[in-house]
């Protein structure tokens, strides 16, 4: 009886750290992993609010879908937004975090990338 209820404890409290860890992650956007995208203009969009991305604070006001990889090349098409049109041809690193999409996405060179992302650019 006793060893039931010390196990009962023991996986009440792993699922409530468990849960805490993976809540806490996807909030900070540290949860997730990363892909890389080179801007396209041509693939942009004006914001619509039924467009599925969640935005609090009304400042996303372009959509990008593009085609996205991972430092090992896999793809994904990835939708997000930004408050203003990009520059043609910028490499983007975006943080994804698995249920809010993208949280954060910057700008990095050419040579930051790894050689099988280069390669699905194509140069």
């Amino acid at each position: 009886m006793k060893n039931r209820i010390i196990a009962r404890v023991g996986v009440t409290a792993l699922a409530v750290l468990g849960f805490c860890i993976v809540f806490t992650g996807l909030r900070l956007g540290t949860a997730g992993s990363y892909y890389y995208v080179r801007i396209d203009n041509s693939k942009i969009r004006e914001n619509d609010s039924k467009g599925g991305v969640v935005d609090f604070k009304g400042s996303l006001d372009y959509l990008y879908t593009l085609p996205a990889y991972n430092e090992k090349g896999r793809e994904k098409e990835i939708t997000f937004g930004t408050s203003r049109q990009l520059r043609e041809g910028a490499y983007l690193k975006l943080s994804v975090s698995p249920l809010r999409g993208v949280v954060e996405w910057k700008e990095v060179e050419y040579e930051e990338l790894s050689a099988d992302v280069l390669e699905k650019f194509g140069k």
